[in-house]
This record gives structure tokens, sequence and C-alpha cells, in this order.
């Protein structure tokens, strides 16, 4: 495995900010209200050619109160658990506090390298006076850091560097199924994670939208090797009046961007909502394989046909997917777990599926004496070849005499034929109409 650094700290010194100068890239979310950044939070990193990966997580306060903060102490903790090295992050401006007093014995009971980062030192120059009353922490060297302006975060990284283990055969992403676990808020995304990975990996709570950040979870079973990507519940647009919200939303939309396979999570007590279609045609719109999962069946009450009635209704719901398998189970009992397993590593082969020029053609020319090509006013469609230009998912050109000729209905009939034929279960099937000399590069 990759070596792995979490950030950690009390609320407010500056992790999240010096997160994303590591990343290079805004992913996670920047507010001056302690306690946004909820859960873990996970980037790829390289430092002096060794690939890493960075975790950001929730401030940890010691003395926790409220619900909120013990889960967030609760990640933090799991994080350390799960780390190569630690970066403690204080506070220049503040000094050592008490919270920083607490946190550090705990960090040495965790027995894990530490790295003592000393944020907001925006200075350059010699270091300041008041650095040297961070080594009261018994960390070792503190290291002045400006996260903001990026100034010695390559000493820190080399600090963190020198605690990696030796480089060896690293499990790469690559090799993984990415699965992004969608849905509206309160849904169930996160107690499937959990349950799946055997840990309170994100927070579970009854309060619709209490996953603000997408979490990244590597994860190998007899099935194979998933990285599951957790993802803030999307709302509709008009109820996201907050700029946390807002942040939570786009980076929804960039793990769909990131998934192979997306699971679109439903609550069975709720059925098909507009917003669980809404939320799936982002996903069918990117072109990614897709599951359907419906979440808390253990909720409802059997009769004779339940299943079979609740099919049709999330079919007819999800029409404009009807590639998509659908799959009942319960996140909190772990029922059907496998066989959403099965769809899932199923989609994800097939939308990598590449069929033959030859083979294609064989179909085509079946499919189009079967059923003959639409005519207009006295002029006939002609297809002349089909070749599939594409994977993830699946693209195949049709070089036709005149696009103005190829209804819509004909294209659908050709698709349910080569789906009939090819399968494709899973994934969506792209068929782009082409005229004869059009684009003739893109043959294969």
């Amino acid at each position: 495995m990759k070596p792995t650094v979490a950030i950690v700290g009390r609320p407010n010194v500056g992790k999240s900010m010096l997160f994303n100068k590591l990343a290079g890239q805004r992913l996670s979310i920047v507010e001056d209200t302690p306690g946004v950044t909820r859960d873990r939070l996970y980037a790829d990193c390289e430092w002096r050619g060794r690939s890493f990966s960075l975790i950001d997580t929730g401030g940890i306060e010691p003395r926790a109160d409220s619900d909120l903060l013990k889960f967030m102490r609760l990640q933090a903790e799991i994080a350390i658990r799960h780390a190569d090295v630690v970066i403690f992050m204080t506070d220049l401006t503040t000094g050592v506090t008490a919270a920083d007093a607490e946190i550090a014995p705990m960090l040495l009971r965790a027995g894990k390298p530490v790295v003592l980062c000393v944020n907001k030192a925006d200075s350059l120059g010699a270091p300041p006076p008041e650095l040297y009353e961070f080594y009261a922490l018994g960390l070792g060297d503190p290291i002045p850091v400006s996260a903001m302006h990026g100034h010695g975060t390559g000493d820190l990284l080399d600090a963190c560097f020198a605690h990696f283990p030796p480089a060896g055969d690293e499990d790469e992403d690559g090799e993984r199924i990415r699965v992004a676990i969608i849905g509206k808020p309160n849904a169930g995304k996160s107690s499937l994670v959990n349950t799946l990975l055997g840990e309170e990996r994100v927070i579970v709570s009854d309060v619709p939208g209490t996953t603000r950040d997408s979490v990244d979870a590597a994860l190998d079973n007899e099935f194979g090797k998933f990285l599951l990507i957790d993802t803030a519940g999307i709302r509709r647009r008009a109820k996201v009046e907050e700029a946390v919200e807002r942040y939570s939303v786009l980076r929804a939309m960039l793990a769909i961007d990131r998934a192979d396979v997306c699971v679109i999570m439903v609550d069975a007590v709720d059925g098909a909502t507009e917003q669980d279609t809404r939320i799936a045609g982002l996903a069918h719109e990117k072109g990614k394989a897709a599951v359907i999962a419906v979440n808390k069946w253990d909720l409802i009450e059997k009769e004779t046909n339940t299943m079979q009635d609740m099919r049709a209704r999330i079919a007819e719901a999800f029409s404009f997917m009807s590639y998509a398998p659908i799959e009942f189970l319960s996140a909190k009992t772990g029922s059907r777990l496998s066989k959403l397993f099965g769809h899932i590593v199923k989609a994800a082969a097939e939308t990598k599926k590449r069929i033959p020029t030859g083979v294609l053609n064989d179909v085509l020319n079946d499919a189009t004496a079967r059923v003959q090509p639409p005519t207009d006013r006295g002029r006939r469609l002609k297809i002349y070849f089909a070749t599939q230009v594409a994977v993830a998912p699946p693209t195949v050109i049709l070089f036709c005499n005149d696009k103005e000729l190829f209804h819509f209905s004909y294209m659908r009939y050709l698709e349910n034929r080569f789906r009939e034929i090819f399968g494709f279960e899973g994934t969506p099937l792209r068929l782009i109409k082409r005229e004869k000399g059009e684009n003739e590069e893109l043959r294969v």
C-alpha cells in the first residue's frame, strides 16, 4: 500500500488549508467556522518521486461534549490508526493551548511517527521566538509552516518522507474498481460504507447531510479490490444555501467523475423520488456504469409480490437507465451485500467491454435485415457500417447516408439489439450517427 499521512489537530488551526496546499487543489472545505471538516478526506500526493495518500481530518476536541464533536474525534483517531505518519498541526498565533497539550500524549500513545507542524508562520526569515514554546509538547523539532502561502511545506514533507516505509510493491488504485456511492441525504450511504468496512469510517447520523466530504476507503474482499467513495448527499439546488453545502455538492459531482461504477442509493421507505432520478441522471449523463441499491429493505413489511411490485416502480422511475440492475439490501444488517458486489463487478467489466468491428457489423446487418431502416419522402436510411471507438462507456459510431433519416426510435431498436447480443449490463451504451465521409479517422 502507499504510505499514508494524516493531518490532525484541534479545530481551526488550518488543517484543511494545508491539505489543499499539499494536494495542489481545493479538495477540502475551507471555512473560518470550526468543525467544518467532519469526515476524513483523502488525496493522492507525490513527494521526491514517492506517491502517498494524504488524509485531512476533523478537529480533535479532547473534552468533546456534543455527539458531533465526539464523532469528529473518532474519525481523527481512526485516521491516526491507519496512518504511517501523523502531522500534528498547531497554531503559532495562539501558542500551545490546553487542547494541544492534551492531544500530544494521545499521539505519543498511538506509537506512530509524529511530525510537529506550527502553522501561520507567515513571515520569511529566521524562525520566530514563539516557535520554541512548542518544544514543550515533547514531539521533537517543530517545523514552521504557512499553509496560506506554502512556506515550509517542503521541509514538512521531507520530515514525513523520512518516516515512510521502504518502497515496495505498492497497491495502485488503478487496479481497484472505483465505486461512488451517491444518493439524496440520509439514504444510508455512510451506513453502507461502515458495514462494508466493519468500522466507523464515516459519520452515521439521522441528521441528513452529516457527511460533508467525500471519503475514499480501500476494500479487499472475495469479489476483488475496490475503492469506495462515499459522498455528501446531493440535495436539490434550491436547498443548497450554505457555502459548505455548495462545496459538498460539487465534490459529489467530482466523485462521480472519478468513479468506474456508481451505486445509486434509494430509500425503500420513501420509494423512488424525483430527487433520486435527478441524481441518477448525473451519473447517466457522465456515462458511468450504475447499480441501483434500494436500501432499508429490512424496514418494509413483506407481502406476496412486495419485491416485484417495488422493482417495477423503481424500474419505471429509472426508465432512462433501464440497463442498471436493481438490488434490494439493508446497509444496517448487511443483507444481500454479496449480490450488490456481484452487480458492481459485472458493471465494471461490461463498461470496458470492446466488440470487434467484424462481429459488431454482423449483428448490425442482422438487425437491419430483421427491421428495415426507416424511410422519409422516398429516401431510405442506409447504415454502411459500425465501429466501436471507446469504452467506459462503450461508444459505437454508425456511419450512414443521412443523419436526418436516423429516427430516435430506430436508434433505440439498434441499442436494444446490441444489448441483447453483447450484454452491456449496468453500463450506458452510446450510439453516435455519422454520415459517410464524416470523421472517417474515427474508424478502428
